[in-house]
């Protein structure tokens, strides 16, 4: 079975619910010219393919005082996967991403206590077959934070790439 590929008007409508997720759906085809149908049909598509999801986003300044860290860990190269699976099920782990680069794995986290970035790091990360050596960083400043980074499908045109939609 193929998959859902987006097109140009499924990006419209992302880009439209990245500023607000809350708009109605007949604003959505007011603004873009289809019909509120349309819009509704492609959004109920979009979330069966796990293309979009809604979620609120919580403010991290009223959630106390609780540290952002970075964790990040070299690995054997065979044990990346499987790894970062475990990491992910952590208590504080927010998220694992493999990387290319200096670090296999990093891994982001938020903690109300330095005690507890201590018991993830070197009690729970650091003794897992295949962790060679983990590096820690906790947040001091944050300068810039966009909750909307988390929005990682591409605007590709493939009309420029040359390669046809037809299947």
């Amino acid at each position: 079975m193929t998959r859902y590929q987006l097109d140009d008007l499924d990006h419209k409508i992302i880009d439209v619910l990245g500023k607000d997720a809350r708009v109605s759906n007949r604003k959505i085809a007011a603004s873009l010219g289809v019909t509120e149908g349309t819009i509704r049909g492609r959004i109920k598509r979009m979330q069966e393919e796990n293309y979009i999801r809604f979620t609120a986003i919580t403010n991290p300044a009223h959630l106390g005082n609780p540290r952002l860290v970075l964790i990040g860990i070299v690995a054997v190269q065979s044990a990346v996967r499987d790894l970062a699976q475990q990491i992910s099920d952590m208590p504080g782990i927010r998220a694992v991403i493999i990387t290319l680069g200096r670090f296999d794995i990093l891994a982001v986290g938020l903690f109300d206590e330095l005690e507890a970035v201590l018991e993830v790091a070197n009690n729970s990360i650091l003794p897992l077959p295949g962790v060679r050596h983990i590096e820690t960083s906790v947040v001091v400043k944050t300068l810039k934070y966009n909750s909307r980074f988390a929005k990682i499908v591409p605007k590709t045109s493939r009309k420029k790439s040359g390669a046809s939609k037809s299947k």
